[in-house]
């Protein structure tokens, strides 16, 4: 075949570079894409697909429609369950997002340093929870633990938290929050230094004190970056596991036992993986909806205009 005339010639390759330039974007996303794809949306489809089986991960699955969603409304156990999800998220997301701001503010100053510390604080997240769960297991020990001989020296004599019923949620609560600020704190150092500095030294030369300017300016600016941190830890919360499996197991008299526990013993101890896709299927919706909610209510209330 003979070469185009060079009146189609010029427009054909213009046509194919605007192609080649418009498709470049997608071959960058795909990976991602996939990665979406594969790992999450696939994985949920399926997870509802089995919530509306009887399956004991042995045999076939056995399609039985909405028996295990009618079986969950029965259950009491699980539904107490959800609830303690939502009572750990209660404890853990408040504590760790006000720590972080302080922690935010305190690594913004400028002293000898500060480098250091701000790379000390990111450590417990660089940690797997497991390792940060024997760590605490340790500390609050209440025979051989620091926390534990420290009170001492002042007569107080520390029970082991994990072992009461009413403290060993707030204990495992207290622990994830202290694991998860020092990374909760980087958002809001960056949050911190967007905002311009003259918006405070006109508070101040209005004669603001520390407190109100934090309160009027510094706060509501970083609005946007406590949504997502408050987002985020909610999912999280919503899904915490390994620290309830590898300090209390649920116990002590099921007083720790999130959902998420409860999907592993119903998926990997008593293999009915149907009832257990059902739980995971309902907590998906849960967090969904959170989600939801979050965002709706924050978006009508923050300015992300900070010029």
């Amino acid at each position: 075949m003979g070469r185009l005339p060079k009146q189609l010639a010029r427009p054909a390759r213009a046509l194919l570079r605007r192609l080649a330039q418009r498709a470049t974007p997608y071959a960058f996303v795909t990976p991602s894409l996939f990665g979406v794809l594969a790992f999450s949306l696939i994985p949920v489809v399926m997870a509802g697909y089995i919530s509306l089986t009887s399956w004991n991960l042995l045999s076939s699955p056995h399609f039985n429609g909405t028996a295990n969603y009618t079986q969950l409304l029965h259950d009491s156990r699980s539904l107490i369950d959800f609830a303690r999800s939502g009572e750990f998220v209660l404890l853990t997301v408040p504590l760790q997002t006000a720590l972080a701001i302080a922690l935010a503010l305190l690594m913004r100053r400028k002293f000898p340093g500060r480098t250091f510390f701000r790379a000390v604080f990111v450590l417990p997240w660089l940690s797997t929870p497991v390792v940060v769960a024997v760590i605490w297991r340790f500390l609050i020990d209440p025979t051989t633990g620091p926390i534990a001989q420290f009170l001492s020296f002042f007569g107080i004599h520390m029970g082991y938290w994990l072992q009461s019923t009413t403290l060993a949620l707030p204990a495992i609560a207290l622990m994830t929050a202290w694991q998860y600020v020092g990374y909760n704190a980087l958002f809001f150092l960056a949050g911190l230094e967007s905002i311009p500095h003259y918006l405070d030294e006109a508070a101040t030369l209005d004669g603001a004190t520390t407190w109100q300017r934090f309160r009027r300016v510094t706060l509501p600016l970083l609005a946007p970056t406590t949504l997502f941190v408050v987002v985020t830890n909610v999912i999280g919360g919503f899904q915490a596991f390994d620290m309830v499996y590898v300090l209390t197991q649920g116990g002590p008299n099921l007083s720790t036992e999130v959902v998420n526990y409860r999907i592993y013993e119903l998926g990997f101890q008593q293999f009915d993986a149907g009832y257990a896709s059902t739980l995971a299927m309902v907590l998906f919706l849960i967090i969904l909806v959170f989600t939801v909610i979050q965002l709706k209510f924050a978006n009508k209330r923050i300015t992300y205009d900070v010029s």
